[in-house]
């Protein structure tokens, strides 16, 4: 990647933080021709879980014969990974987008912000390359998130609510959970049964309809087997509340027309990457989980849980707004090694502060100068690296050098 180029110029901005509403990219995509409204566009908010439905939808919509762009955030092995279309990545259409989206930012008098100029380059990226369907994660919250300045949606999705970025999403989890139905703009909305009884109604007021239930679920074939409306499903994806996220995709789908088999064979072929995703080097099992509050860590505490028998390690860092306490806790006792390593980011804890935290719950807890470091020193069979999407790409590298 060249130094001047727009990715890395976008990259660079991120230092200045974000700032809240929806002119700014309205604005832009306004100026790049409305890209936006040649697209259906599927639009996932939640605390947790919106990748997972994301992958299940495009999944699904590309079981069905369309052609779906996907944008989430944030990337985990590489810039590109946040921009895909029919399942695949391209650095040079991600930065041919790029470019033309950062020098129109540029000619606004209100200049946007690092995510709001890749937001509408996914945008124009989806709309330029004939997508039918954009499947759109929001970052963070929903009403005045960038991805919310679009002028119509087929569809809107909420995968779970929990206390999350309180200092900018509000105290309580009816205010997080009014943030989120922002999303909800003229447009039909499933909600997932994820989502706590008591903010429901939050969701219903505004037209929503509650999710399929995911029923007699069991774990085989490295993944799960359960029933969503009367139909047995299979999903290859990890953890325990993957067929609850599929339960949500399979309602959008059945929403949107898309037959029985699609719907089938799309769920049965969705793949994440750094959500529980497990790689097997060296006799350990690597498993890599960008989980970074405590409800995402519920299906990484259950699968070191079953894994008892083994002896487990866990490498984990994180960044500065997060509750580490709540988290740690929550590993408490499935784990027999600790080993803390600050997050690769400008946006890590402090990490005396971190490795405080650490100590506090696991006592024999060491430190480690970097995640290469930290995977030399990991023993036993299986190896968990968590807390931050930051830590996994190096993560992955280092594991991929071993093999």
């Amino acid at each position: 990647m060249q130094a001047d180029s727009a990715q890395n110029r976008i990259t660079a901005m991120r230092r200045r933080g974000i700032r809240f509403g929806t002119g700014r990219t309205r604005a832009l995509l306004n100026a790049l021709g409305s890209p936006d409204d040649r697209l259906k566009i599927i639009h996932v908010a939640g605390s947790n879980g919106k990748g997972s439905v994301c992958a299940y939808l495009s999944s699904v919509l590309m079981a069905a014969g369309r052609r779906v762009g996907v944008y989430t955030t944030p990337e985990v092995f590489c810039f590109e990974d946040q921009f895909s279309i029919d399942g695949k990545t391209s650095r040079d259409l991600c930065e041919k987008y790029l470019a033309a989206a950062d020098e129109a930012a540029e000619r606004l008098e209100d200049k946007p912000t690092a995510y709001e100029r890749q937001t509408a380059a996914a945008f124009l990226m989806f709309a330029g390359e004939r997508c039918e369907y954009a499947v759109i994660e929001a970052c963070m919250g929903g009403l005045l998130d960038t991805t919310n300045a679009v002028n119509k949606k087929m569809l809107a999705a909420i995968t779970s609510i929990s206390l999350e970025h309180t200092e900018f999403l509000g105290k309580t989890l009816r205010e997080i959970a009014e943030n989120k139905a922002g999303i909800i703009k003229n447009c039909p909305a499933v909600i997932s049964r994820c989502v706590p009884e008591e903010v429901r109604p939050v969701f219903y007021c505004r037209g929503a309809r509650l999710s399929l239930a995911a029923e007699d679920i069991v774990s085989a074939g490295g993944g799960s087997y359960f029933t969503c409306g009367g139909r047995r499903y299979f999903t290859r994806m990890a953890g325990c509340m993957q067929p609850h996220n599929a339960a949500v995709a399979i309602t959008c789908a059945q929403l949107l027309g898309i037959g029985a088999e699609d719907i089938a064979h799309g769920i049965a072929a969705a793949e994440l990457s750094g959500r529980l995703q497990i790689i097997k080097s060296r006799g350990k099992e690597y498993v890599l989980d960008g989980a970074h509050n405590p409800e995402s860590f519920i299906p990484l505490a259950g699968l070191l849980g079953e894994n008892a028998g083994k002896t487990r390690t866990v490498v984990y860092g994180c960044l500065s707004d997060k509750n580490v306490d709540a988290v740690l806790k929550m590993l408490r006792g499935r784990v027999e090694k600790f080993i803390a390593v600050r997050a690769p980011s400008y946006r890590a804890m402090d990490f005396n502060k971190m490795f405080s935290a650490c100590r506090a719950v696991f006592p024999e807890c060491i430190a480690a100068d970097s995640i290469p470091h930290a995977l030399d020193m990991a023993s036993g069979g299986i190896v968990a690296v968590c807390g931050s999407f930051t830590l996994l790409k190096e993560a992955k590298q280092w594991i991929e050098k071993e093999q």
